[in-house]
């Protein structure tokens, strides 16, 4: 199902009054589908002092934007199913008073589309030896994706990390050598090799390292539950723990791991989600960085 455009929609505002305070809950995003990020913001005639919130069985990250307006990215994984489903937001106010409102989100079917790649059997039936291997590098990357920074290192708009153009290849059932495969959890760039690749926003680098599959990668924490998983790089110019800046140089593009040419793929983490970049740059990226729509 293809789904073109960008959705910007008021679908329902909550309001909750606990004497004069009033907590208002809005929504924007691109499509409420499968794959997507969506923006939430929670305001008050008053400061609050902390907002926190509860969206398909994970805690979502709200973050200040003004003391009366907070901020918070809710995921809609991939294969997440279509139907109605309740944010549970509470907030304190200046006042120490609490306040507490489900807000109704519909998330809409979709169904992706399958991709056959032929790549080296050595990526399509890891041999025995390099088992091992593969699962300590899953290990490794789950346990960082499981412990994200909770404040918010971002202030200003993602960028794409590549000037080349989307394959728009995000979610497609991969059948790989004739077998078939996870989802593709990610979206891939064109870029050839030796392309610079920069950061889409500010950050820690968590991991740079060689890895099996997405051969030379480098995981990017973003704070409030946000990573950029960057993979088939040919060089890394940044190190492990290293802040970097929006735009700033962290590597070159190539063809390691698992591809069947020099590209960049771009996987977003939000929280336990995959979620589609393309989808973020929407909401919160630059007008000329969300060139694509929702497939």
């Amino acid at each position: 199902m293809r789904m073109a455009g960008i959705v910007w929609a008021v679908v329902f505002v909550a309001a909750a009054q606990t004497s004069s305070v009033r907590l208002s809950i809005s929504h924007r995003a691109r499509a409420i589908a499968p794959g997507e990020v969506v923006v939430v913001d929670v305001t008050a005639g008053t400061a609050l002092e902390k907002v926190e919130g509860r969206w398909l069985d994970q805690a979502v990250t709200f973050y200040a934007i003004e003391p009366t307006h907070w901020q918070g990215l809710l995921p809609i994984d991939l294969a997440a199913r279509a139907g109605r489903r309740a944010l549970s937001v509470t907030a304190v106010a200046s006042n120490g008073r609490p306040l507490t409102r489900d807000y109704p989100i519909t998330i809409a079917a979709r169904t992706f589309p399958a991709r056959r790649i032929t790549v080296e059997e050595k990526f399509a039936a890891p041999p025995p030896e390099e088992l091992a291997r593969i699962e300590r590098e899953r290990k490794t990357v789950e346990a960082i994706f499981a412990g994200p920074a909770l404040e918010r290192q971002w202030r200003d708009s993602f960028v794409v990390p590549v000037p080349g153009n989307s394959t728009s290849s995000f979610g497609r059932r991969s059948i790989v050598n004739g077998e078939p495969r996870a989802p593709h959890s990610g979206t891939d760039f064109q870029a050839a090799s030796g392309t610079v690749v920069v950061a889409p926003n500010r950050g820690r680098i968590a991991l740079a390292a060689d890895l099996y599959f997405p051969g030379r990668t480098i995981i990017i924490d973003h704070g409030a539950g946000v990573y950029s998983y960057l993979a088939h790089l040919s060089a890394f110019k940044v190190a492990e723990g290293e802040i970097v800046e929006r735009r700033q140089p962290i590597a070159l593009s190539g063809a390691t791991g698992r591809v069947t040419g020099p590209h960049l793929h771009w996987t977003l983490r939000l929280g336990r989600a995959r979620v589609d970049p393309l989808s973020l740059l929407s909401v919160l990226g630059e007008p000329a960085s969300a060139k694509a729509s929702a497939r």
